[in-house]
């Protein structure tokens, strides 16, 4: 792996039908889970908290969230970088809505492998898991 990591901690939201909530950013054509980066002195999963808020206008609860486990793929935004993402579940919760600087939701069921619009972490990393479970 490179010195040059960006550390985020991201949030997987299912709904009835399995599929996972992805978020495509403004300025970015990939969609990934809902998640960034850790404010100073905050946890993976407080992140996630926070994030699901400002992205989503979801709260969920702290107590509620499943690690899934540590994953790392070429960063989607930021050419040359790995990003090395601490991902969690939780239940889907409330009514998710593209907030702050989310430009797009979309629905995505992880063994779909035909989308070309996926974030190499969740493409290669993550949905591989999800499918299995």
């Amino acid at each position: 792996m490179t010195d040059r990591v960006v550390t985020v901690s991201a949030v997987v939201l299912r709904d009835v039908d399995g599929r996972v909530l992805t978020a495509r950013k403004n300025g970015s054509e990939l969609f990934m889970f809902p998640g960034g980066k850790l404010d100073p002195g905050e946890t993976f999963a407080e992140a996630a908290v926070r994030e699901a808020h400002e992205e989503l206008g979801v709260e969920i609860d702290l107590a509620a969230l499943t690690p899934l486990g540590r994953f790392d793929a070429a960063a989607a935004n930021e050419e040359g970088f790995t990003v090395v993402a601490e991902v969690f579940e939780h239940p889907l919760v409330g009514d998710p809505v593209a907030s702050a600087e989310i430009a797009e939701l979309a629905w995505v069921d992880p063994a779909d492998d035909s989308r070309t619009d996926i974030a190499p972490l969740l493409r290669d990393a993550v949905f591989p898991v999800l499918s299995r479970r």
